[in-house]
């Protein structure tokens, strides 16, 4: 263990009598020491954001772009060694955790863009007899404090996400980022405290559940941004009271391959949909409607790929795939697939369990009465499932999932592509590529039990602002 992580509390960095250690995910031993919050610390990060409000509000908006503009800057000047501390916190393979730090700087750049163009808007008035000579200016202002709390799978990209919008609305934030991947979150701080930023419009904060839920409850909070698990984003919106709640709880993502699909640039690109970073993404391809025509050798392919990934030290180049998060969770997907195998699913690769590593794992011959097909596995679990005759038979297959959040679709034929757009129940279309593809400025978020409202920055800072109509 070689390293401390003091909290961040509204612009001062300290320690409690809480002690957080923080494990390097691959070698399973201690790597870093940092702290929980408590009730006590949480209320003074509250009080101080709520004191920062005026003041984040009256920021310019040159005065934000320059503080968004200087974090991306400063991380991209350390962007290996946030990698780093990324990837020992999380098992995540190095070359995903570089490309969640490009991300995560490229974050704040858009967030700095849009920044310069909140919006407002007139409103003609004289429609009716009354409203003659009348007109309507709408401005729209910072909501107040927002409260986020993120996952461990993109600890520092779903963390910026939260933390970039909430600048640019000109809204202070509290942050909780989870337990088990703290540290990278909290390396940001120490970049944003060398900013312009007002004290007291970020507090980064660790905490344990009970103390994290009066993020959820407490009224002072004006808003709250959650990314996890459906069952504790729903239980959230029941406890939230009267404040706005944006929730992105992930899905079971579903893939359909056409016979009009270049069947070898779908296998490459669904590789990584199905195995980057082990499964553990809200966007995961986990369930594949291959037509007939070009099933057995989609099959085959996969297959051979799956059985050649590379597997290992997360820090090591070559690494494709390495450990789960945590060994509950692997045990869980190892049950899953027994589970899948029992119910009469056949494991065409893969399907073992050695400590927190799960091997790359594909099943065919599942059904929705199966875990790994109906839930979300967040797991290196993929069902691959054949379809005949048209498109609308493998819509109706993505479209029976409790689950709408992204969907592939891999087609030359713009009439499939059309009708996919018409038809697939989901919140984002992602055409000749896996539903893994996500880029940091467009709208992202679910529908059904995958949430509420949507992320990506220009809509998240959408969703932390309240309009006001002038009416003279």
């Amino acid at each position: 263990m070689n390293a401390t992580y003091p909290l961040y509390l509204a612009g001062e960095f300290i320690t409690t009598k809480d002690i957080l250690i923080v494990s390097d995910k691959y070698e399973n031993k201690d790597y870093a020491t940092t702290y929980l919050a408590d009730e006590k610390v949480l209320d003074f990060a509250i009080k101080k954001g709520l004191e920062a409000k005026e003041a984040m509000k009256q920021l310019s908006s040159l005065e934000k772009y320059e503080i968004l503009f200087d974090i991306y800057s400063r991380i991209k000047t350390k962007r290996q060694y946030l990698a780093e501390v990324l990837c020992i916190e999380s098992a995540k393979p190095i070359k995903y955790a570089l490309d969640e730090v490009d991300r995560a700087a490229q974050t704040f750049l858009i967030a700095a863009e849009e920044c310069k163009r909140l919006p407002k808007e007139y409103v003609s008035l004289d429609w009716t007899a009354s409203g003659k000579n009348k007109e309507g200016i709408i401005k729209y202002f910072p909501i107040g404090l927002v409260a986020g709390i993120s996952s461990f799978n993109f600890p520092l990209n779903l963390a910026v996400h939260k933390i970039a919008p909430a600048i640019a609305a000109g809204c202070p934030i509290i942050l909780k980022p989870a337990s088990s991947t703290p540290l990278s979150t909290l390396e940001l701080a120490k970049i944003i405290n060398e900013t312009k930023l007002p004290k007291g419009g970020l507090s980064i904060l660790p905490m344990n559940r009970k103390t994290g839920n009066l993020l959820v409850t407490d009224e002072q909070v004006n808003l709250l941004s959650f990314t996890g698990s459906p069952e504790v984003g729903w239980e959230m919106k029941k406890q939230c009271g009267k404040k706005k709640i944006v929730l992105e709880l992930g899905g079971n993502a579903g893939v359909i391959i056409t016979p009009s699909a270049n069947v070898e640039d779908a296998i490459q690109k669904c590789m990584v949909g199905a195995f980057a970073y082990s499964g553990q993404i809200c966007i995961h391809a986990q369930r594949f409607y291959v037509h007939e025509s070009v099933f057995e050798k989609f099959k085959a392919s996969m297959v051979e790929k799956a059985k050649d990934m590379e597997i290992g030290n997360p820090l090591k180049q070559d690494t494709e795939i390495s450990d789960m998060i945590d060994e509950t969770n692997a045990i869980r997907v190892e049950k899953w697939i027994q589970e899948a195998m029992a119910l009469g699913a056949t494991l065409l690769c893969g399907g073992t369990r050695t400590g927190k590593f799960v091997e790359p794992t594909i099943l065919t011959g599942t059904t929705e009465k199966m875990k790994v097909n109906s839930e979300e596995v967040f797991g290196p679990v993929i069902c691959l499932e054949s379809y005949s005759g048209s498109i609308e038979n493998a819509i109706k297959k993505i479209n029976a999932a409790k689950f709408g959040l992204q969907c592939g679709i891999f087609t030359d034929s713009v009439a499939e592509l059309t009708t996919s757009f018409e038809k697939i129940e989901v919140g984002g279309i992602i055409h000749n590529n896996a539903p893994t593809l996500r880029f940091d400025q467009m709208p992202y978020g679910g529908i059904k039990e995958s949430g509420l409202g949507r992320e990506g920055v220009k809509y998240a800072i959408n969703d932390m602002l309240e309009h006001r109509i002038l009416v003279k």
